[in-house]
């Protein structure tokens, strides 16, 4: 039988830390009402928050951040229309990533092997040049790994391997993402070695 009197009895976070959620309450708000062209205030307004946020991030007023101070982003990664970033734990976007709209990553799980269901803060990584399509889920403890694309709609609960395209439910893997040759002159990405199936 579950305990969920004893799930509400434990303290999930620190003091501080709801002192912070209060205040990110509020700072949301400012977040959310700021003009679309504003990304230098939204980026400034979560690094007064405590996020980690390269140069050039553009962020969407309409993304839904939940604690601003576990988050990481490289420089000119992209956080589209109504993303909601639940990260609990430490969520890491990588240089040039792109999360698009509406994706959702989720850091927060519980322990259903215990009956009192205790709350996982878990960190999930988008590395450098990743994307997170529309409508996306990626879940608690995975990593998207370089050059990786998860499709839209697609939910992903393990590691997607770099410069693979994985989409369904569970997303599995559809083919390699290979770079063309563009006007800057960069080399075209091949991944080290196949993915696993």
């Amino acid at each position: 039988m579950l305990d969920i009197a004893r799930n509400r009895a434990i303290a999930k976070y620190s003091a501080g830390e709801q002192l912070r959620r209060i205040l990110w309450g509020i700072g949301w708000i400012v977040f959310r009402l700021s003009p679309r062209p504003c990304y230098g205030f939204r980026r400034l307004l979560l690094r007064c928050f405590g996020a980690q946020i390269g140069s050039n991030v553009n962020v969407s007023p309409t993304a839904r951040i939940y604690f601003p101070w576990m988050l990481q982003v490289g420089d000119f990664a992209s956080i589209g229309d109504d993303v909601y970033l639940y990260n609990l734990g430490v969520l890491s976007i990588g240089p040039r990533a792109t999360i698009s709209q509406r994706a959702h990553l989720c850091g927060g799980s519980h322990d259903y092997t215990v009956p009192s269901m205790p709350l996982l803060r878990l960190p999930i990584t988008v590395e450098a040049d990743a994307w997170v399509c529309a409508d996306a889920f990626v879940g608690p403890d995975v990593t998207v790994r370089e050059g990786a694309v998860v499709g839209a709609r697609a939910a992903v609960f393990k590691d997607v391997e770099p410069w693979t395209v994985v989409g369904g439910n569970p997303a599995r893997v559809i083919k390699l993402r290979r770079l063309s040759q563009c006007e800057l002159g960069m080399i075209s990405a091949k991944p080290a070695r196949e993915p696993h199936l």
